[in-house]
């Protein structure tokens, strides 16, 4: 098995690199960063450095042993494009992805200038889905970045979720992850943001996840959106015994 996750979104997570550095205004009180601390504290070999970049040799062929076919969620505690991540060391990542067939991967950047030009040097399958990291109006063009990557399953992650994204152009992606931020020094988020977005993705038929609204008490504020949950994801189709180039969508 992975290592169990508490994001809705995912089940599993693999740090093959840990630690990153702050671009836009989603990363000013990053989970991961938090995190990263209180795992060095507690002596955890792969948090050493804290949150500096550190890439670990010894995790990327692990989920090679995960027998049991999850969807996991890669470098959650990092950033697989960070400009210090020599496309060599990326390239092995995707390797292991393809190879481990069976599995689903979630990938995602904020660095979608880097993982468009490195793209066409990549060798994609549809088991790893790409996405980008989406917070505010100032950092809508990764959308267009992604959607001139090779990847199958392009999804956008609006989380933290930071000011209002009318008019949203969801051509080419396949899912859509809104959330608000957690934690002592949460911002907040206007409901109205969270079902503009629902509505665009309802217009487009593009699935749709809410994740939650976040705050210093995310139990408390739940995630029902108009009463609901809302846990759309992109309807797929894996076949885990016939190998690369079976999972499509349904």
């Amino acid at each position: 098995m992975g290592l169990a996750s508490s994001i809705e979104w995912t089940e599993s997570t693999w740090n093959p690199v840990t630690g990153c550095d702050k671009i836009s205004a989603g990363c000013r009180f990053c989970y991961a960063e938090r995190m990263a601390g209180r795992l060095k504290a507690m002596g955890q070999p792969n948090y050493r450095n804290g949150f500096s970049l550190t890439l670990h040799e010894h995790m990327v062929s692990l989920p090679l042993s995960w027998k049991k076919p999850q969807t996991i969620f890669v470098n959650s505690m990092s950033d697989l494009f960070h400009k210090d991540v020599p496309l060599e060391f990326i390239q092995r990542v995707f390797d292991v992805m393809r190879e481990a067939h069976w599995h689903r991967f979630q990938v995602l950047t904020k660095r979608a200038t880097r993982l468009s030009s490195l793209s066409s040097s990549l060798q994609w399958a549809p088991n790893i889905w790409m996405g980008v990291s989406i917070e505010n109006k100032d950092v809508i063009r990764r959308i267009d970045y992604l959607r001139n990557t090779g990847a199958c399953i392009k999804f956008l992650s609006i989380e933290p979720l930071l000011g209002p994204l009318p008019n949203l152009n969801l051509l080419g992606i396949d899912w859509v992850i809104v959330g608000g931020e957690s934690g002592p020094q949460s911002r907040p988020m206007d409901p109205k943001w969270v079902a503009d977005i629902r509505n665009q993705c309802l217009i487009a038929s593009v699935p749709f996840f809410f994740k939650q609204w976040g705050g210093t008490n995310k139990k408390k504020t739940g995630r029902l959106l108009d009463g609901r949950t809302w846990d759309e994801m992109p309807a797929v189709a894996h076949n885990t015994n016939a190998g690369l180039g079976q999972m499509q969508l349904a």
